[in-house]
């Protein structure tokens, strides 16, 4: 699970900004009584979801796109030719496009915490590093910084943890992660890292969709009950043949083909409900820009809900719905600001860090009244 991601100079962000996923120390009554969106590890407190407002165009999905091209150059890199360009873009204005971006992940994996970190500009690695506490204690597995080159014993420095580092070094090229190369020649803890990023974190609902027939076989209730909420009429679902099939209240006994028959909205959500709840039975942490693009704002909180009873799923989303601001199904540490500034860069922040914001206090009208910024300022034109 992850406990933490940093981004700087990717995007609309010129800044670094942290999206934390470790829990703060809230001692409120409320705080208390949403104990169950956190889960333990180490004695460690964590967060189930994060949610992220913002008005249109502030950057809410570029938090979201930084995270993923930082996942897509981990399971990728090992693939890309020299006249690869990497699908990550700096903040554009005041020479920042000269710069470089960062990426920096905190996670556990195996009750063990790591920190990976690299940056780069859009057409080659500069720096990248993976330290881990095995024994509690911070460790460097290899850190690598390539304007001390040509020579790669000057670039990187290794400690144990990898075997015949420099064999795989010496594969690794300026467009490629060591940590990928390092996989892909089966090193075993760049195994581990590499799974972590393929595996654990989620970028669409699609990816992590379980077969149907396991999916009946052992969460058709679920599917259901979410239907059911969604004002849908339909009280069963089977497979006949090799086609799904929906039955509904009005007649439970004639068949609907599932994929001809049913609207597009019902078999989207049914869709994203095999994969959420894979990602939420396998523990692991899923993004989702737009939450409630597409869904009404109760079956969205269904959806929230479903990760705050989870065991150790994450949710990271973003959303406009101003009803989603509400402090009782999630913690102040839970909900983040996304703002557009008057130089063009976006800032991220929590509402966490107004201290003066009590649980007691209604935070969609104080979000509205524009309190937290992070809200379109609007100018009536003269037509």
């Amino acid at each position: 699970m992850v406990l933490k991601f940093r981004l700087k100079n990717v995007f609309s962000f010129r800044d670094e900004i942290t999206l934390d996923l470790q829990a703060a120390k809230i001692q409120t009554e409320k705080g208390k009584a949403l104990s169950g969106n956190l889960f333990t590890i180490n004695g460690e407190q964590i967060l189930k979801s994060i949610s992220m407002v913002g008005a249109n165009a502030s950057g809410k999905s570029n938090v979201i796109r930084g995270i993923k091209a930082c996942v897509n150059m981990i399971q990728s890199s090992h693939t890309y030719n020299e006249n690869t360009i990497f699908q990550v873009a700096p903040f554009k204005f005041d020479g920042y496009d000269k710069q470089p971006s960062s990426f920096y992940v905190r996670f556990i994996l195996d009750e063990i915490e790591y920190e990976y970190s690299f940056s780069l500009t859009q057409t080659e690695i500069l720096t990248e590093q993976l330290y881990y506490y095995p024994k509690g204690r911070r460790s460097l597995v290899f850190a690598r910084d390539e304007t001390k080159g040509p020579d790669k014993t000057d670039v990187y420095e290794f400690r144990q943890a990898i075997k015949r580092p420099m064999d795989v070094a010496a594969n690794t090229s300026r467009k490629t992660l060591f940590v990928s190369r390092a996989s892909q020649m089966d090193r075993d803890i760049a195994k581990k890292v590499f799974r972590f990023f393929t595996e654990n974190i989620v970028l669409d609902y699609k990816e992590s969709a379980m077969p149907v027939e396991d999916f009946l076989k052992t969460k058709k209730e679920d599917i259901l009950e979410i239907l059911n909420t969604a004002d849908s009429d339909i009280v069963d679902v089977k497979i006949q043949g090799n086609s799904l099939k929906t039955f509904h209240k009005s007649n439970p006994d004639i068949a609907f083909d599932f994929d001809t028959e049913e609207s597009e909205g019902t078999k989207t959500l049914f869709q994203m409900m095999l994969g959420i709840i894979n990602v939420i039975r396998n523990d692991r942490t899923f993004l989702m820009d737009g939450i409630d693009t597409n869904l009404h704002p109760h079956l969205v909180e269904y959806i929230i809900n479903l990760f705050n009873r989870s065991n150790h799923a994450q949710l990271i989303y973003t959303a406009h719905n101003t009803h989603l601001l509400n402090t009782d199904f999630q913690r102040r540490d839970q909900v983040y600001f996304v703002n557009k500034r008057d130089d063009g860069c976006s800032e991220l922040y929590s509402l966490y860090d107004f201290k003066d914001f009590r649980d007691n206090y209604d935070m969609e009208k104080a979000y509205l009244q524009g309190r937290f910024d992070a809200i379109p300022y609007l100018t009536t034109p003269n037509i």
